[in-house]
């Protein structure tokens, strides 16, 4: 056993004899375990025990153990770090500014499992033969996912993503390099003016960003209403509700699904619904809320604007047998009006591929489209098309035609 799990036990020994909560009396904690630390370098120079190299990182160290996340903790507290991985205990992934790496932490699978039992404390969510995933939130905001076997071959598996407010508003993705100011300023228009927007990409290509700051955009007056599988959007407005979904319980019973949520949300006299992410029949319900008048915003993983649009026609066809592409079609073409495709690019950066309106016809099932901005030599440029709803947009005080013929190229 080395140093630091020696004065780890002493301080959990001390936590438990005096009554210290760990997680609220942070103060109390430090001046314990920098005592322990102390203690245990003096008697190291007369004992035959370890030394401690550092004592200053050795009271970091134990603090990680006792009341962090061990070994995880350094990763969680570096900005640079965005996400990070298990795949089993000597493979600790992190991808820093989207690009991934392997480091050198080599864990145990008892570290692994009791890393994993205490972030599921701080959530109430559990992981078990029963319910093998689990999806959950750290005191900090990041996201948690655990795979067990036998749905794995033989290791725990463990997603950590970071949550990191780098841009709160259209004008920091601007910064970023991810939109132009003229792309920035009609999202920000068409926010204003009520429209329904989808913002589509693959995994980590920026889309819960793009949509915190589509919501940056919302008018201050408005009621929001968010619904998601886990807490990840800050809507910042002083009228907002954040809902997420719920696990079973033991018994199977008290399972809170998106749909319901959705459902819900429409009690609660909002002025504009968010959902997080649009994965399976939830997709049926939010087109019924959008196609009743009520402006809305969600994600959905797609490849391009285009075959997001047609994902969003397939999507509700699982919500029963009843519901066919007849109905399904013209509700996608009236309900969305514009969608935004973002990309990760293989240096790191995420940016804006395409804005796309969707005037509200079909033909031949097919809903048709027209590019508003597209990208050109690796430039975010202007297109030809116009977004619908120009009446929205003179309610709201915009003359979209001016704004769409700016020189911001």
């Amino acid at each position: 056993m080395d140093a630091v799990s020696i004065v780890s036990d002493e301080v959990r020994e001390r936590i438990r004899r005096e009554g210290i909560d760990p997680g609220r009396d942070s103060t109390g904690l430090r001046r314990l375990v920098e005592s322990a630390v102390a203690a245990y370098d003096e008697r190291s120079l007369i004992r035959a025990l370890p030394p401690l190299a550092d004592t200053g990182r050795a009271v970091k160290s134990v603090i990680d153990e006792v009341a962090g996340f061990g070994a995880l903790q350094a990763y969680l507290d570096d900005p640079s770090v965005e996400e990070l991985w298990i795949n089993d205990p000597g493979r600790l992934f992190v991808a820093r500014s989207g690009v991934s790496e392997l480091t050198t932490t080599i864990l145990s699978a008892s570290e692994v499992r009791d890393l994993v039992e205490r972030m599921l404390k701080f959530s109430g969510r559990r992981v078990d033969l029963a319910s093998p995933f689990v999806d959950a939130m750290l005191p900090d905001g990041s996201r948690l996912h655990v795979v067990i076997p036998d749905i794995t071959r033989h290791s725990y598996a463990v997603n950590i993503r970071k949550f990191t407010v780098v841009s709160t508003r259209l004008d920091d993705l601007v910064t970023l390099g991810t939109l132009t100011p003229q792309a920035a300023e009609f999202l920000s228009a068409s926010v204003v003016a009520g429209l329904n927007i989808l913002v589509a990409g693959g995994t980590q290509a920026g889309k819960t960003t793009m949509l915190n700051c589509l919501l940056g955009a919302v008018p201050a007056r408005e009621r929001v209403i968010t619904c998601e599988e886990v807490f990840e959007l800050r809507a910042p407005l002083r009228d907002s509700v954040a809902m997420q979904c719920r696990q079973a319980s033991l018994e199977g019973t008290g399972e809170i699904p998106l749909r319901r949520l959705v459902k819900e949300a429409l009690r609660m006299r909002p002025n504009r619904i968010v959902v997080g992410e649009v994965r399976q029949a939830e997709s049926l319900d939010l087109l019924l809320a959008l196609n009743s008048g009520l402006p809305g915003m969600a994600t959905l993983h797609a490849n391009s604007a285009r075959e997001a649009v047609v994902k969003m026609c397939t999507l509700p066809l699982l919500a029963g047998e009843n519901v066919s592409a007849r109905f399904i079609v013209p509700t996608v073409a009236s309900s969305i009006d514009l969608v935004v495709h973002m990309r990760l690019d293989g240096d790191g950066r995420r940016r804006v591929t395409e804005i796309v309106g969707v005037p509200g016809r079909v033909e031949g099932d097919v809903v048709e489209t027209t590019d508003i901005f597209t990208r050109r030599d690796d430039r975010l440029v202007r297109a030809e098309g116009f977004p619908p709803h120009p009446d929205r947009y003179e309610r709201a005080g915009v003359d979209v035609a001016t704004l769409l013929r700016g020189s911001w190229r």
